[in-house]
């Protein structure tokens, strides 16, 4: 199976029912597959005239009470970037699936990039949280678009999937579980009858109940600050309160979203912090380091944001060295060497061809990172 094929059955089984997108490479073929199969499962697809009008389709067919979801790539992920910022004030939930390429502006629209690592945080404006996840396999392509849905329900917000063209064009054995075998969130609904609901009062998780429109609850949706009413608000209490709010419902939960991986990492000396395909290059790296005779490991955040600082932080406190290879000029490297806080040397190594780093080239910089330790000792 393709990776972006992966990603439609896994928006499928986690009951995705709503897809609206533009065709872009190289994130496509998700929209041909959902084309054909959401109206067999009951579901709707949608074609829209641009990027940002298909962010809020998805936007208002997930009010209407659809899992929903859309796929792009580089120049569609800056168009959708406003509606994304009105989704995650107004507390939708959806899924953004994000098929790095290479940029900026149109670039080359069939070589892969990680050049999106830091538009998936920051890339609409204000002090919003952010959930994006980064798949590294065909087989995580499904399983973590059905953590996407679940997680976009659970705290009823936006969740990035941010795949790139390798992942996403690469073909492998995937298994595909037995639905009743898949934990499929649902978000929280008010209950049948309910008199005083607020669409915007959290409970004690800090997450409010979601009502779809037209079960019989009226209020009010809006990206500007608003009360638990939904009633827009210039109250400086109302905004700290809310604007807080938004955060802690994410920075209070890390322990059900934060997800890594470590290989060979229990006596590595040089650790190699690597995500999505480049990870994969990496891995191979690290399995040929040893063979040499040089402690390497591997470090891969799944979860990209929120950033996995505390097990950086503890790996950076007993390797003599990190290494982030990346497909951009330096956005991952930037997170850990603010979570390693100045513990161990942290280096990066950068390529923006167009092209996949390789094993060899991480080896190569494994190598040149032991090396300067060693002198520098």
């Amino acid at each position: 199976m393709q990776g972006n094929e992966a990603v439609a059955e896994g928006a499928l089984m986690a009951g995705a029912r709503f897809f609206a997108g533009y065709p872009i490479t190289p994130s496509t073929e998700i929209a041909e597959i959902l084309a054909e199969r959401l109206p067999k499962a009951g579901g709707f697809f949608i074609q829209m005239e641009d990027e940002i009008a298909s962010m809020a389709a998805v936007i208002g067919a997930s009010l209407a009470g659809l899992k929903s979801l859309t796929a792009t790539s580089g120049p569609g992920f800056s168009l959708k970037q406003e509606n994304l910022g009105f989704a995650v004030m107004a507390e939708v939930p959806c899924v953004v699936v994000n098929v790095q390429r290479f940029g900026p502006s149109t670039g080359i629209p069939t070589a892969p990039a990680q050049g999106d690592i830091m538009q998936a945080r920051w890339g609409t404006h204000g002090d919003h949280p952010a959930i994006a996840l980064c798949p590294s396999s065909v087989q995580e392509s499904f399983t973590l678009t059905v953590q996407a849905f679940n997680l976009a329900e659970r705290f009823r917000t936006p969740v990035v999937l941010l795949t790139d063209e390798v992942t996403g064009h690469l073909r492998e054995r995937v298994v595909l579980p037995d639905p009743a075998d898949i934990t499929v969130v649902e978000r929280k609904r008010p209950p049948a009858g309910l008199k005083d609901y607020m669409p915007y009062r959290a409970g004690e998780d800090g997450v409010p109940l979601l009502a779809d429109f037209g079960s019989g609850y009226r209020f009010h949706v809006t990206g500007l600050v608003h009360d638990e009413g939904g009633a827009p608000s210039t109250k400086p209490e109302v905004a700290e309160r809310l604007i807080r709010r938004l955060n802690d419902k994410i920075a209070r939960h890390l322990d059900e979203i934060l997800m890594s991986e470590g290989y060979l990492l229990e006596d590595a000396e040089v650790a190699v912090v690597a995500c999505g395909a480049v990870a994969r290059s990496a891995k191979r790296a690290v399995a040929e380091a040893r063979q040499k005779g040089i402690k390497a490991g591997l470090f891969r955040p799944i979860t990209v944001w929120p950033f996995p600082c505390q097990a950086v932080r503890e790996l950076a406190g007993r390797v003599k060295a990190l290494l982030v290879p990346e497909m951009n000029l330096g956005q991952l490297v930037l997170e850990v060497e603010r979570a390693a806080a100045g513990r161990t040397k942290v280096s990066g190594f950068h390529k923006v061809s167009g092209e996949l780093i390789t094993p060899g080239e991480i080896l190569r910089e494994i190598g040149s990172v032991i090396e300067a330790v060693s002198e520098g000792a």
